[in-house]
């Protein structure tokens, strides 16, 4: 590999008895898979539930729109389309489409319909409407329907079954293409991603060998797959190190990932605050200006990245400064508490926040640009602990708050088939690659 030390960045913020604590009632059995289809550093093991046959009353084909009963069609949304324009077609009140939009919260994913999904409207004999159906995900519908008072919408969760895979793969290249090697999606690949990017920067970490295993849901509806559900456990071994994860819903209903010891993964700051980017610039006391030809201080990192690029905060707080400043140009600063801050420089413009205002861990406060001076688009970035300047690199970050001590038992139960499943896969590859 050409560059060891920057392989790619993704998001940086970016089970046999395994399933028996999963979800209530949920019976799953282990069966091999044809790892004969897959790269010789690919591993991968199916958990899967009884699926049922697939349902004799399938939908038609999305190719024309009909009309299934004397007042009810199916429409299949077009690419573009808006409900507007769908009732316009359907000659159906103008005053039915107003009330329908405003019938409640559930009723504004109404407003962008997303192309092959289907809709389905009861009309009663003189037109008007009586009920609307839309499959707004494979698992999930709007439901609205005509009463007494007017409109109501309700959210209609479809059965689904879940059936539980394990994948575990080598880093060769970047981990978004041996996330795709490995048969993992999008999706995926950016929740695995955010889950160890307090803990691992994927814009200089990275190094060949590094391996991951996920523990991840395949969701089916009437037997079809139709998507994938959470990563429920994973382990990235990063330099030697091996950091693993485990999802767990406390007694609070609050669901969130720790370490095997109970210690939430999140941490207050993330390593990185831009995604797709390598480091341009270390942190460094006496590094030469590119411009300036001077030798002075650095003290922060860049982030070389295409301009546009957003910019996320680091850490919750609230926006102190947002304006020009000096050679860094467009600026955010975000106070953290009394102790942290840190600076966003370089920016071609700011988000939709202003000054004065909260602002969320990895929330969007600007865009990449090449503001002040600056040879090419990237990010400034620095971080701030009393004052001082640390490197955004090493600086320790604080740790949230661990489990409580009464529920690490109840912690313990749930995730020690996790635990054992990440163990078995870990001591396979390396039995591989001795």
């Amino acid at each position: 590999m050409k560059n060891p030390k920057h392989i790619g960045h993704l998001r940086s913020a970016l089970v046999t008895g395994l399933l028996a604590t999963l979800a209530a009632g949920a019976s799953y059995a282990l069966i091999g898979s044809d790892n004969n289809l897959a790269p010789p550093d690919v591993s991968q093991a199916t958990y899967p539930l009884l699926l049922p046959k697939h349902s004799s009353a399938s939908l038609p084909k999305p190719d024309t729109e009909q009309t299934e009963a004397p007042h009810r069609t199916t429409h299949w949304v077009k690419p573009g389309e808006t409900l507007q324009q769908i009732f316009a077609h359907l000659t159906l009140s103008p005053d039915d489409l107003r009330d329908v939009l405003n019938s409640g919260a559930a009723a504004h994913a109404l407003k962008m319909l997303t192309p092959g999904r289907i809709l389905m409207l009861q009309t009663q004999a003189d037109d008007r409407l009586e009920k609307l159906v839309y499959q707004q995900t494979p698992v999930q519908s709007i439901i609205v329907q005509r009463g007494h008072k007017g409109f109501t919408v309700e959210l209609s969760e479809h059965n689904v079954d879940r059936e539980l895979t394990r994948v575990s793969s080598t880093i060769h290249n970047s981990l978004l293409h041996d996330g795709r090697r490995a048969g993992l999606s999008n999706k995926l690949i950016m929740q695995l991603a955010d889950i160890f990017g307090w803990d691992v920067d994927f814009a200089q970490d990275l190094r060949e060998g590094d391996r991951f295993t996920v523990i991840y849901e395949l969701l089916y509806v009437n037997g079809e797959a139709t998507g994938t559900g959470d990563i429920l456990a994973a382990e990235f071994i990063n330099q030697g190190k091996t950091y693993q994860a485990l999802r767990y819903t406390n007694e609070q209903g609050h669901t969130d990932y720790y370490t095997a010891a109970g210690q939430g993964l999140q941490k207050a700051f993330l390593r990185t605050p831009v995604e797709y980017a390598h480091i341009s610039s270390y942190f460094s006391l006496a590094r030469k200006h590119p411009i300036l030809n001077t030798i002075r201080a650095h003290k922060g990192v860049d982030y070389a990245a295409a301009v546009g690029t957003p910019v996320r905060s680091t850490g919750s707080g609230r926006i102190a400064f947002m304006g020009q400043q000096s050679g860094y140009g467009n600026v955010v600063v975000v106070e953290h508490n009394t102790k942290y801050s840190t600076l966003y420089g370089h920016l071609s413009r700011f988000g939709s926040l202003k000054k004065g205002s909260p602002v969320r861990q990895g929330e969007i406060i600007g865009y990449v640009g090449q503001t002040g001076l600056a040879t090419g688009p990237h990010l400034h970035y620095e971080f701030h602990v009393d004052g001082e300047h640390k490197d955004p690199l090493t600086v320790a970050l604080p740790q949230t708050e661990p489990l409580k001590s009464r529920q690490m038992a109840a912690f313990r139960q749930h995730t020690l088939s996790y635990i054992t499943e990440l163990a078995r896969f870990r001591r396979v590859s390396v039995a591989q690659n001795d």
